[in-house]
């Protein structure tokens, strides 16, 4: 899916701001929803890729100004509209006023029929596919070559996973690409290290 959300590898936004012995928390209701969307999910009432999903769905002006954990409230607020665990209307009658939710999901699909079978060593270029639904591809790998340095187990295939649409789970690789590359003439000679499912690849002669 491409969105807002998907900011990896973006130039234009300036140092990465960060703080040692940074808290986790900065108020009590981010614990509250921290801990609600992990039972949610430990009830399997929504998993960890309908929850991303859910994220990558939201308008684009609340997610630019939204906090981590008022990404995950929102998140947890919808998938609990959408299966029917609560109402909209019982939502902005606990909070005394409007409660955003995400956009509507679009479909998803299952496993590329055509996905090789491949080993560290493989030469693969990343599939130029535009996805509507969930996809764990970052955008800044799409169409670009590398090489295949290790395999991680199988692992449910997250275009389908978000949707619930049946799939064959998938091994991811982590594919070795060139930084040059990625971002050319605005790189220093370097290695980029990306996980990336079996269906976003082909392999390369």
């Amino acid at each position: 899916m491409d969105g807002i959300h998907d900011m990896g590898g973006r130039q234009g936004f300036g140092r990465v701001r960060y703080a040692l012995k940074a808290q986790t928390f900065h108020e009590p209701w981010e614990k509250r929803v921290n801990a609600l969307y992990s039972l949610a999910v430990k009830c399997g009432i929504f998993n960890m890729d309908e929850y991303r999903h859910a994220i990558e769905r939201m308008e684009p002006r609340h997610y630019l100004s939204a906090s981590y954990y008022e990404r995950s409230l929102t998140s947890l607020a919808t998938l609990c509209v959408e299966k029917g665990i609560l109402t909209r209307e019982e939502l902005e009658r606990r909070a005394q006023g409007q409660f955003p939710l995400s956009m509507p999901s679009a479909p998803g699909r299952g496993n590329v029929e055509t996905r090789p079978t491949l080993k560290p060593g493989d030469k693969v270029r990343v599939r130029t596919d535009h996805v509507p639904g969930h996809v764990r591809m970052p955008g800044y790998i799409r169409g670009k070559t590398g090489v295949v340095v290790g395999v991680s187990p199988k692992y449910p295939f997250p275009d389908a996973h978000a949707h619930g649409i049946h799939a064959e789970d998938e091994p991811t690789y982590d594919v070795r690409f060139n930084a040059e590359e990625l971002w050319p003439h605005d790189a220093d000679p370097a290695h980029v290290h990306v996980g990336v499912f079996e269906s976003y690849l082909e392999r390369v002669s």
